[in-house]
C-alpha cells in the first residue's frame, strides 16, 4: 500500500503521532487512506453544495472499509469570470488543478483517490491528475442545476445572458430581464445546459473514470447524493482488484467517450480537454479522431443552448448509459472498456434503454447524420478549428461575409452591443488564443449579444480564443495557428472575404497567397499583454489549441 510509506513501521511514528493530533485512530490509521479532493468553494453555484457530497463520498469509503482524507483544491466559476481579466485564467487553472493534486498525493501517499468536481476546468484539472498519478481512482460530480421557468417556459443561464442583447435591441425590457436573472438559476448545479461543465461529467461517465449517471442526475436529487456514496465504495473495489485510471482510459475509451461527445453535441471546449486528458494517459488524440467519429456518429440529442430541454430531461431519458446503448449498434462504442463499477462498458449498458425519445432520438431520425461538433481546415486555419454544428442554423452552415477584425474580445462586444455588426459580417476575434490571450477566454458574451440581438442567423463569428458550452449559432473557435504564434488570423484585415463551408469542413480566407506573404513580411512581433505572474509563466509554457493547449514537455 502506498501509505505504508507514512503509517508502517518504527520510524514512522513520527508521522502517527502529527496522524493522531488530528484525532485519526489506530484502526483508521490501519485501513487504507483514501484522498478524497474537494473542490467546493462559495464561488460556483455548481460546486457551493460540494461539502455534502464529499461527506457522502467518505460516507461510502467508510462503509467499504477504509479511512478517507479530505484536501482542497481551487475553482473558478467561468460564468462569473466570463467578460473580463478574470477569464483569462479559467483554462490556465485546468493546470494548476492537476499540478496542485499531484502535489498533495505525492506528498501524502494515499492509497486511493476520489475527485468530487462540478464545473468547467475542475473536471478536466483532476481527470488529468488522476492519469498522471495512476492510482485507484473515481471522478464524482455534483450533478446539474435544475432549469428555471419564466412565463412558462425553461430558462437558465444563457437565457440572461442573450437577454443583455435582448435589451440593447428593445426587444425585452430591463424589467422583464431582471426577472429571467432572479429565476434562470434557481439552485446548487453545473449550469443546467450542455455546456462545458455537464459536457464534461458526461464525457467522463462515458470515458468510464465516472459511475453510470455521473453526468445526469440532477444536484438536488438524493439519487445525486446516493451516487456520491456509491463513488466512495466504487474506488475501495477499485484498490481491491488493482484497477487503475490507465487500465480504464485506453485509447478505445477515448474514442468512445468522442462518439458519445458526438451524439449529445457537447460543447467545443471537449476538443481542448479530451486531448489534454489522454495526453497524461501517453495517449495522442488527434484532431481528425473527432471528425472520423463524427462522421460514424450522428447527433441525437439537442440540449440547451440548441433547444429547450436541459440535462434533467436527458437523466430522464436515460442518460448517458441510453445514448451509449443506443449508438453502439452502429460499431461506435467499445463494450468490452473497463469502468470504475468494476466492469465492462458492455455490463452496464446491458439493460440501459430510451425512455423518452424526444430527448434521445433514433438512430432513423437524429438531429444530424453527423456528430454535434466539426473540425475545421484550411488557409486561414491551417491546424484547425472547432464548431458546435449542432448549434448552427442551417442556412449559416455554408456562409461567406466580410471580416470585421477585433484584436481583444472587449473591442468585439462593444461594437456589437454598439449596433456596428449587421447581418451578413463575419466577425473576427483575435489575440486570445492561450498565448496571446493569455488564457484562451471564452466568448460567451459576444456570442450571447449577437443571438439576443438576433443576428446568430446572418452573422458569424471566428476566434483563436474559445467558446463556452452555451454558445451557439455560427462561432468557430481554437483557429490554429493563433494570431500570437502568427497564424494566419493576424494577417486578416477589415473587409476581407472569409468563406465558411462546415459540411465540407473548410474555412477559407479569399485572399491571394502572395497578398498573405506580402502581409506576413509587414506583421509586427507580439507582444503580451500581461508579462508577470502565472499568466506570464502559462504564455510561456502553453501550446496550441489544436494540441490541447497543454504545457510544453
Amino acid at each position: 500500500m502506498r501509505s505504508d510509506l507514512i503509517i508502517k513501521g518504527l520510524e514512522r511514528a513520527p508521522h502517527r503521532s502529527l496522524f493522531k493530533a488530528m484525532g485519526y485512530t489506530d484502526e483508521e490509521l490501519s485501513r487504507p487512506l483514501v484522498g478524497v479532493c474537494n473542490s467546493f468553494n462559495e464561488i460556483i453555484p455548481g460546486h457551493v453544495h460540494l461539502r455534502t457530497i464529499t461527506e457522502d463520498v467518505k460516507a461510502g469509503v467508510r462503509m467499504a472499509g477504509g479511512t478517507p482524507v479530505e484536501f482542497p483544491v481551487i475553482g473558478i466559476c467561468d460564468g462569473i469570470a466570463m467578460g473580463h481579466v478574470g477569464m483569462k485564467y479559467s483554462l490556465a487553472s485546468r493546470e494548476l488543478i492537476a499540478d496542485s493534486i499531484e502535489s498533495m498525493v505525492m506528498a501524502h501517499p494515499f492509497d486511493a483517490l476520489v475527485m468530487v468536481t462540478n464545473c468547467d476546468k475542475i473536471v478536466p484539472g483532476m481527470l488529468m491528475a488522476i492519469l498522471r498519478l495512476n492510482i485507484p481512482a473515481v471522478v464524482v460530480s455534483g450533478g446539474p442545476m435544475m432549469a428555471g421557468r419564466h412565463k412558462g417556459q425553461p430558462v437558465d443561464l444563457i437565457s440572461v445572458f442573450e437577454g443583455v442583447g435582448k435589451v440593447k435591441a428593445k426587444k425585452i425590457s430591463m424589467r422583464e430581464l431582471k426577472a429571467i436573472e432572479d429565476c434562470a438559476c434557481p439552485g446548487c448545479g453545473s449550469c443546467s445546459g450542455m455546456y462545458t461543465a455537464n459536457s464534461m461529467n458526461c464525457v467522463t461517465e462515458a470515458l468510464g473514470l465516472g459511475l453510470p449517471g455521473n453526468g445526469t442526475i440532477p444536484a438536488v436529487t438524493a439519487a445525486r447524493r446516493r451516487l456520491a456514496k456509491e463513488a466512495g465504495m466504487a474506488v475501495m473495489n477499485l484498490l481491491k482488484k488493482g484497477i487503475r485510471p490507465r487500465d480504464i482510459a485506453t485509447l478505445q475509451a477515448f474514442r468512445n467517450a468522442v462518439a458519445v461527445d458526438m451524439a449529445l453535441g457537447c460543447s467545443t471546449n471537449t476538443v481542448l480537454h479530451i486531448p489534454a486528458v489522454a495526453h497524461e494517459a501517453g495517449i495522442t488524440i488527434d484532431l481528425e479522431i473527432f471528425n472520423e467519429i463524427s462522421k460514424k456518429t450522428p447527433n441525437l440529442c439537442k440540449l440547451s443552448p440548441a433547444s429547450t430541454h436541459h440535462l434533467e430531461d436527458l437523466d430522464a431519458a436515460g442518460g448517458v448509459p441510453a445514448v451509449m446503448k443506443r449508438i453502439s449498434a452502429l460499431g461506435v462504442i467499445d463494450g468490452t472498456c473497463m469502468t470504475v463499477t468494476g466492469r465492462t462498458v458492455g455490463e452496464n449498458i446491458k439493460n440501459a434503454s430510451v425512455l423518452d425519445e424526444t430527448v434521445i432520438r433514433p438512430l432513423e431520425d437524429p438531429y444530424l447524420k453527423e456528430g454535434g461538433l466539426a473540425i475545421l481546415r484550411g488557409n486561414l486555419a491551417p491546424d484547425g478549428c472547432v464548431v458546435k454544428q449542432s448549434a448552427v442554423a442551417e442556412n449559416m452552415l455554408v456562409n461567406e461575409g466580410p471580416a470585421r477584425v477585433f484584436d481583444s474580445e472587449d473591442e468585439a462586444i462593444e461594437a456589437i452591443l454598439g449596433g456596428r455588426i449587421k447581418a451578413g459580417d463575419v466577425v473576427v476575434i483575435r489575440y486570445e488564443g492561450p498565448k496571446g490571450g493569455p488564457g484562451m477566454r471564452e466568448m460567451l458574451a459576444p456570442t450571447s449579444a449577437i443571438a439576443g440581438m438576433g443576428l446568430d442567423t446572418t452573422v458569424a463569428l471566428l476566434t483563436d480564443g474559445r467558446f463556452s458550452g452555451g454558445t451557439r449559432g455560427a462561432a468557430i473557435g481554437h483557429i490554429s495557428p493563433e494570431a500570437a504564434e502568427g497564424g494566419p488570423i493576424a494577417l486578416v484585415r477589415e473587409g476581407d472575404l472569409i468563406a465558411i463551408d462546415i459540411p465540407a469542413q473548410t474555412i477559407t480566407l479569399k485572399v491571394s497567397e502572395g497578398e498573405l506573404k506580402k502581409r506576413k513580411k509587414e506583421l509586427k512581433p507580439f507582444k503580451p499583454s500581461i508579462s508577470n505572474g502565472y499568466l506570464a509563466r502559462y504564455a510561456r509554457l502553453v501550446t496550441s489549441a489544436s494540441t490541447g493547449a497543454v504545457f510544453k514537455d
